[in-house]
């Protein structure tokens, strides 16, 4: 049936509802993407048990990691405490170990604490070594 050669004349127009767009709350919304994480594959199956499209949820989970969905994701403030710096009690180690390697290749570890002169005779004594 063409449009241009159907002459009739409409006498009965009926107008069906479509339905409003739905209006999901953030905690609804929330809980449908919880629900998508609960185990591998499950989006597409999750949109089709709520009645909506997958890009929808996709939406909804990547603006859930962005933080512009419930608390999840990274946002928000963290508290932060400000504490006074400790005053140095005398020469600390700076932890660790340090590694000295001579001009043979002859590896030297020692404590940071150690006795720098000593060091230096002992490097100096590898390095005559063949």
């Amino acid at each position: 049936m063409d449009i241009a050669t159907d002459s009739r004349q409409v006498t009965r127009l009926e107008i069906v509802d479509t339905g409003r767009r739905r209006r999901w709350s953030e905690e609804a919304k929330l809980r449908i993407v919880e629900e998508s994480y609960s185990a591998p594959r499950q989006a597409s199956a999750t949109a089709r048990h709520h009645g909506i499209s997958n890009p929808l949820l996709f939406a909804w989970r990547k603006a859930h990691r962005e933080g512009r969905l419930g608390e999840g994701g990274v946002c928000g403030f963290v508290p932060a405490v400000i504490v006074p710096e400790q005053p140095k009690k005398g020469r600390e180690p700076a932890g660790g170990r340090m590694e000295g390697v001579s001009a043979n290749g002859r590896r030297v570890i020692v404590e940071p604490d150690v006795d720098v002169e000593a060091l230096l005779r002992i490097m100096r004594g590898l390095e005559t070594l063949r």
